[in-house]
């Protein structure tokens, strides 16, 4: 996945560019399907299934985008230190801060994901148990 970053910018540059990305997408594409998914009473029950299946497309795409922020970390972490310490060391804490987001969420969407999935399977040993 590294095959993306530009290596003409320096690599906190890159950082800072590639944690930006993966932050402005997390916040404007998952987190607003999950909101809706975590308000069950916003989807219609015919359409939750693919608000579901759209959310797991939105997850494959976000962990594309974690592994180029990991990568471009990765670069700067073998980078020398030898341009401005300063950006070097916001870019490092705005990926922490980054990583933080992606688990907050990360832990999120499992929920979303197991949700539906265990409600069915409930309700479903509930049928028999009755049989």
């Amino acid at each position: 996945m590294t095959e993306h970053l530009d290596s003409s910018y320096p690599s906190d540059i890159c950082l800072l560019l590639w944690a930006f990305a993966e932050q402005l997408w997390l916040t404007t594409q998952v987190v607003p399907v999950l909101s809706e998914l975590e308000h069950p009473a916003t989807i219609p029950e015919d359409q939750l299934g693919a608000a579901l299946a759209y959310l797991e497309v939105l997850w494959i795409d976000a962990a594309r985008r974690s592994a180029q922020t990991d990568a471009a970390y990765a670069q700067l972490d073998a980078a020398a230190t030898n341009g401005d310490r300063a950006l070097h060391q916001k870019a490092r804490t705005y990926h922490a801060a980054v990583r933080d987001l992606r688990r907050a969420v990360a832990r999120r969407v499992a929920r979303a994901l197991a949700g539906p999935a265990c409600t069915a399977a409930r309700d479903h040993d509930h049928e028999h148990a009755g049989s």
